[in-house]
């Protein structure tokens, strides 16, 4: 006798949850990319310089894929909100940050990213977590505490820490926007993400030479090899890949992927410059993935007291 079939939902949970990792891995590992390239530019710099290379070569994949440009003002408006909030304030806010902070705590502080999408959502978008997945957004965020707790050392300054809870707060505007605009869900996510990128790079161009200087930007391979992974793995293929998940699954589950931001920081700083990986990285790393798998793989009705329902297509 057979055993019982596979509920239709776990192959969609698993592909999700594959990609949330994914999504995790590259940002994870971007955080010490990152101090890496803030060695030899300033932080609104690196922003842009990284816009620059991530766009053009998304923007070709998506033109190799025959895929259409966005059309009508609804759209471009669309995705002009999206850029601003994702890929222009967050992305700047972000390296900000990072140039100010440990890369441990920039990954903490950029793990409360699901609690602001989970607020946003439940106000724009009645998207409201059960009891499953309000327990995944705790376990998660505490799994996320107790990771950087090693990392909450001295040369951490407060403008670093509201610096990136800026970028959370509007990374999550995006995530949520990106669901909310109807114009935005008729765009592929390889173009819109591309468009999105190039939009952000302008606006980053303009805005540099009024807040720094490119004088302090040094050329070279110890700026070019970070460079090339934060513009094009880090932003412009973890960021396809969220839009996409964003497709396939409400706007709180796909920003769980923040939540393994900080266990794939301390994973790649142990592996590539052997950093400190003791009881306390692994409970929070064990909380963290219980909490993400929970979360993921609960039922969030999209609307109050109604049935999940996913919008778009992959």
């Amino acid at each position: 006798m057979s055993g019982p079939p596979a509920h239709p939902d776990s192959r969609f949970h698993l592909v999700t949850l594959t990609l949330v990792v994914t999504i995790a891995a590259l940002i994870g590992l971007n955080y010490t990319v990152m101090k890496a390239a803030l060695d030899h530019t300033t932080p609104l710099a690196l922003a842009a310089m990284r816009t620059s290379v991530g766009g053009p070569v998304l923007l070709a994949v998506a033109l190799m894929r025959r895929e259409r440009f966005p059309r009508g003002r609804d759209q471009w408006l669309a995705i002009w909100w999206i850029s601003l909030s994702i890929t222009t304030l967050s992305s700047a806010t972000l390296v900000a940050g990072v140039s100010r902070v440990s890369a441990g705590l920039a990954g903490m502080l950029s793990a409360t990213m699901p609690l602001f999408t989970a607020v946003i959502a439940v106000w724009v978008l009645a998207e409201r977590p059960n009891r499953m997945g309000l327990l995944g957004i705790v376990a998660g965020f505490a799994g996320a505490v107790v990771l950087a707790v090693p990392a909450l050392s001295a040369g951490n300054t407060a403008l670093g820490v509201i610096f990136i809870l800026i970028a959370a707060v509007t990374w999550a505007i995006g995530g949520v926007l990106n669901k909310r605009l109807p114009a935005a869900l008729e765009v592929s996510p390889v173009m819109l993400v591309a468009v999105q990128i190039l939009m952000s790079c302008a606006c980053l161009h303009l805005v540099v030479p009024f807040v720094e200087d490119w004088g302090d930007t040094t050329p070279g391979w110890g700026l070019w090899w970070p460079l090339m992974y934060a513009g094009i793995p880090s932003l412009a293929l973890s960021f396809a890949l969220f839009a996409t998940v964003l497709r396939r699954a409400p706007a709180i589950q796909a920003a769980v992927s923040a939540y393994l931001t900080p266990v794939f920081g301390v994973l790649f700083g142990w592996l590539l410059r052997g950093e400190r990986f003791g009881a306390a990285e692994l409970a929070g790393g064990l909380m963290v993935v219980a909490g993400v798998v929970v979360l993921t793989t609960s039922q969030l009705p999209s609307r109050a007291g109604g049935p999940a329902r996913v919008t778009g297509h992959d």
